[in-house]
């Protein structure tokens, strides 16, 4: 999913550009641990001090500018730095858990990107992906327009490429991290959704090993109401813990998102309905709450469960589509 202060920063990179300004463009490329950015992130600077965007929350923008503006990072070409080296690294630059970032910075100092960035900001207006590639010996950028979103990729092997597709993205919201939630998580990632993984428990967090996954150590209700902006999220409560599960999904009833879901048998999920009814929801919102999730396939082990709860996201995400292009074809035939 583009979010919003992505398209602000590509927005106001382009502002900046046209004023002759020097700017820079950094790129989220890789985390460790507890991450509270994606990869793909952004965030842009110019000679002034000014910026927008985020990269972590914390303190690594603050760090990252003062670098810039004192030339000792990206003054020439393209650079790859490394956040959080050390746990005292980490928890001077607010990075959760001991958290490690990646980062790639661009510079732009002339016109030669500009046509790229502008193509690149107009086809994000129209909910289009364009994928970016920049060649970081050079700082060359070009563009092309995507059917799909995929994973953002940094390439070392004959010339150092990064690619990164910015445009509307689905996102799943995992609430736990056990073992279903990393077998959804894999699985997620192939169908290219941005994968966010809760869990108030910090061992499970730190045990979590799927790559590319944003982790999120921390109440699932508060992230919820941070991380789910609209219909093009997925939320499921997989922690068997009514404690946790719960006041997600109190949160998550209340959200936008295409598909809100719950592991648990028949009869967990009908105790769950009834403490759900108690906690100021009604009974239409409660209504959304696929429990127990996934289709009926037989499934006994985490793997299954996870294949059973990924095809339910997938009929339910692809039917939607169904409709919308029927919508839109039936516009497209009215009469004018």
């Amino acid at each position: 999913m583009l979010e919003n202060n992505d398209l602000e920063v590509l927005e106001t990179l382009v502002e900046w550009m046209l004023e002759k300004k020097k700017v820079w463009l950094a790129t989220v490329t890789k985390t460790w641990g507890s991450s509270p950015r994606p990869i793909g992130s952004t965030f842009c600077c110019n000679e002034d001090g000014k910026t927008m965007g985020s990269l972590s929350g914390g303190c690594v923008e603050e760090d990252l500018v003062d670098k810039i503006i004192g030339k000792q990072v990206a003054d020439i070409e393209p650079e790859v730095i490394l956040y959080g080296k050390s746990k005292e690294e980490s928890d001077r630059f607010g990075l959760p858990c001991g958290g490690q970032l990646e980062v790639v910075i661009e510079p732009q100092f002339n016109e030669r990107n500009l046509k790229a960035f502008l193509h690149t900001r107009d086809q994000l207006k129209k909910r289009l992906c364009v994928l970016k590639t920049t060649d970081l010996k050079s700082g060359e950028v070009k563009t092309e327009i995507k059917n799909r979103f995929s994973e953002l990729e940094l390439l070392e092997e004959n010339q150092k490429v990064l690619k990164h597709t910015l445009g509307p993205r689905f996102q799943l919201f995992l609430i736990g991290a056990g073992q279903v939630s990393q077998y959804l998580a894999q699985i997620a990632k192939m169908l290219d959704y941005h994968v966010l993984v809760c869990d108030p428990r910090e061992d499970m967090i730190e045990q979590f090993k799927v790559e590319g996954v944003q982790l999120i150590s921390g109440m699932p209700d508060d992230a919820i109401n941070r991380y789910v902006k609209d219909e093009m999220s997925a939320i499921v409560a997989l922690t068997h813990d009514p404690r946790i599960d719960d006041m997600g999904l109190m949160q998550a009833l209340k959200t936008s998102a295409f598909f809100i879901g719950a592991m648990g048998s028949k009869k967990t999920s009908e105790k769950r309905r009834e403490r759900l009814m108690q906690l100021d929801l009604s009974k239409a919102e409660i209504d959304r709450l696929h429990a127990p999730v996934g289709l009926p396939i037989g499934s006994k082990t985490p793997s299954e469960i996870a294949i059973s709860i990924i095809a339910q996201l997938s009929s339910i995400r692809n039917q939607s589509k169904s409709i919308e292009n029927k919508e839109r074809h039936s516009r497209r035939s009215e009469p004018i």
